[in-house]
């Protein structure tokens, strides 16, 4: 059968619950919540009030990684700081994923990269909510759910190893397919390891052609679109490619030709391949 992507026009938190009941599953024990913070300056990234009912609901802790690169969430201290200053912490319970240290998860059967390097905390959890504002990225085309489970749960070294294709010291400069490849194959790490404990939900709103990691970013061209959600994180991504794709809006031109230009449908394609999940699958709308 093919999995069933849910959908609905409402932008608001009560949808996101309704979504959440329709996926049929509840995550149990301890719950881990990945969004993303927003690095500062950005206006972009989606605020706590938006996202706090679906994080109470479940009971979660507000998980993130510090970033490879120079900014406000590089280091755990800085990253805390703007956290607080963008109400995260007084929205629920935070834990930066590699304060510590991180640790590793295998990739048996990885296009590129037979490891990830995660945020040793995420050892602590049962389960995993993926939180994802869908929208462009400078590098990977778009982010959605499978980038937030790849570069977002790798650890700062984790983030350069992916980002490298493997190779750390090619950080910036690693063959482009290849760095997509490798967000599959970490994606492929963490949906395995939390196998039938993880769902997943997509806001397409503020659809800006950069990510929630750009401190400046574009302003965004397309119209808000609503909230999908799935089990299945290639179906998830797919079906947000095929709503930018069929909409009647002409802004859409704008985050079409980041995506195409960055070759971002084959982070989905190299998931597919790992078997993570299926591109085909069955749009059911809940207005």
């Amino acid at each position: 059968m093919k999995p069933t992507v849910y959908f609905t026009r409402d932008l608001t938190p009560a949808a996101m619950l309704r979504l959440y009941g329709a996926l049929g599953v509840k995550l149990e024990g301890k719950v881990a919540v990945k969004l993303h913070s927003g690095e500062p300056g950005n206006q972009n990234f989606l605020r706590p009030d938006f996202m706090k009912p679906m994080i109470d609901h479940v009971g979660g802790v507000i998980v993130e990684c510090n970033t490879a690169y120079d900014g406000g969430r590089n280091t755990t201290h800085a990253h805390k700081i703007t956290m607080e200053r963008h109400g995260w912490l007084s929205a629920a319970q935070v834990d930066i994923l590699d304060e510590t240290d991180d640790m590793e998860l295998p990739i048996p059967n990885g296009h590129v990269i037979q490891k990830n390097f995660v945020g040793a905390h995420l050892a602590a959890y049962d389960s995993l909510l993926v939180l994802s504002h869908f929208k462009g990225h400078p590098m990977g085309g778009f982010g959605g759910a499978l980038k937030n489970i790849s570069i977002g749960i790798a650890s700062s070294r984790g983030k350069q190893y992916i980002h490298g294709a493997g190779d750390m010291e090619k950080f910036w400069d690693a063959d482009h397919d290849s760095f997509l490849e490798a967000m599959a194959d970490a994606a492929w790490s963490i949906h395995n390891r939390f196998q039938g404990r993880i769902a997943y939900l997509n806001v397409m709103k503020n659809m800006s052609v950069d990510c929630d990691c750009c401190a400046v970013a574009a302003d965004p061209k397309i119209g808000d679109i609503g909230i999908l959600a799935s089990l299945d994180p290639v179906a998830l991504d797919q079906a947000c490619l095929d709503l930018v794709y069929a909409s009647q809006d002409p802004g859409k031109a704008d985050l079409i030709e980041r995506i195409e230009s960055r070759n971002g449908v084959h982070t989905i394609e190299a998931a597919a391949a790992l078997g993570i999940g299926s591109r085909e699958y069955e749009l059911a709308t809940l207005d």
